[in-house]
Order: structure tokens, then C-alpha cells, then sequence
């Protein structure tokens, strides 16, 4: 994983999650590299969220993000109505945008959220 840090860390971005979050936010981090070693990451502290992708541009490189609350984390999808979701983990009425809600470590296990991350990361993004 190779990390932009133009605008903070990783650290930042989940500092002012709670304690269960920000582990949840550290384990998910570590699928999102599992599932693409080659990944780009952005931390956004003052958004409170890290976005990944192939290179810097949120907009038209990155395929996700993670977002760490007080008690869960979000794994957002900037592309999430376009992939495939047989167990309706997707959440979110937005044209485009859909999210998992991370409330446990075992969420974080599920062999549906690998195969997300992997449609996700391959999915081609509109050019811009």
C-alpha cells in the first residue's frame, strides 16, 4: 500500500473515532491492502475517512473508502449501485454511492465483503 499523505495520516483520518471503531478502521485497512497490495491510499482526516484506489484523484481513482464513526465504520463504494451484491450488503439511495456499515471484526471476515472489494477494485470508473 502506498499512502498520499498530503492532507494527514492514516492515524488522523480515525482519531477521533471510538477505541471499538478505530480497530475495526485498522483491520478493514489491512483486507483493502489484502485484496489489491498495489493500492493507493488518501487519508482525509478533516473528513475523518481514508479513500483508496490506483492513484491520488478521489474522484476518478479510487473505488472506496472507509470512514470510521464513533462505533462502526463505513466501507463506501463510489461506484457500489454498479456491483454485483447477492446478499444485499449495500446500503444507500445515492446514483452511484453505497455502503456496508463494519460494526464487528467478523463483518470485516465475510468472504461477500473480499468479494465487493475485488469487483470494486476492478470496476472500470467513468472517465472524467
Amino acid at each position: 500500500m502506498r499512502t498520499i499523505a498530503a492532507y494527514g495520516t492514516f492515524e488522523d483520518a480515525v482519531a477521533k473515532a471510538g477505541t471499538h471503531a478505530r480497530e475495526l478502521a485498522y483491520q478493514l485497512r489491512k483486507l483493502i491492502a489484502a485484496v489489491m497490495p498495489d493500492v493507493v491510499e488518501v487519508p482525509w482526516p478533516k473528513m475523518r475517512m481514508a479513500s483508496y484506489g490506483v492513484g491520488p484523484k478521489k474522484k476518478s481513482e479510487h473505488f472506496c473508502y472507509s470512514a470510521a464513526q464513533k462505533d462502526d465504520v463505513n466501507l463506501g463504494f463510489y461506484y457500489g449501485a454498479e456491483l454485483p451484491d447477492p446478499e444485499q450488503l449495500l446500503r444507500g439511495t445515492g446514483k452511484l454511492l453505497r455502503h456496508v456499515k463494519i460494526r464487528e471484526a467478523n463483518d470485516i471476515r465475510r468472504r461477500t465483503l473480499r468479494q465487493l472489494l475485488k469487483a470494486a477494485s476492478k470496476h472500470r470508473m467513468p472517465a472524467t
